[in-house]
């Protein structure tokens, strides 16, 4: 293989590796972290006066969802494994590196489901008062304010 081949394959691994960081990164962290605003599990644990009941109930939710995320993001690391390989193979876009990004994206995407349904169920557990701090929140979490 030549230099010059050797050195473009190389930087088609580093932009999918780089790609691919950067949406788990905002998936896990969000943009709300770098603004200094208290983050949804901040908010839920330390602002909203959860009942020991409230706290026992959520935790088994967080117990749930923490194992349903580990699952998801082994499969990003996976495809992510598998789309290295097509790259390193074929030296091309081809059919294995485009079903490695479509299971990269549909693990993403069932991650993003699955965290917007753990919200849901942890907002059926707060009262009213709680929930509408925690509803603010959440809109904040998705849709920051420009300052």
């Amino acid at each position: 293989m030549s230099r010059t081949v050797a050195l473009i394959c190389g930087a088609v691994l580093l932009c999918a590796a780089a790609g691919a960081g950067g949406g788990w990164l905002g998936v896990e962290y969000g943009l709300q972290r770098a603004r200094a605003a208290p983050g949804l599990d901040e908010v839920l644990h330390r602002y909203l006066g959860l009942t020991n009941q409230q706290n026992a109930r959520i935790a088994l939710l967080e117990r749930d969802f923490a194992a349903k995320k580990g699952v998801r993001e082994a499969e990003m690391r996976a495809a992510n494994r598998d789309l290295a390989a097509a790259l390193n193979a074929h030296h091309a876009y081809g059919p294995q590196a485009a079903a490695a990004i479509g299971r990269f994206h549909a693990a993403m995407g069932a991650l993003q489901t699955e965290t917007i349904e753990h919200v849901i169920a942890m907002r059926a557990i707060l009262t009213s008062q709680q929930a509408a701090k925690f509803d603010k929140t959440v809109s904040q979490t998705l849709a920051p304010q420009e300052r």
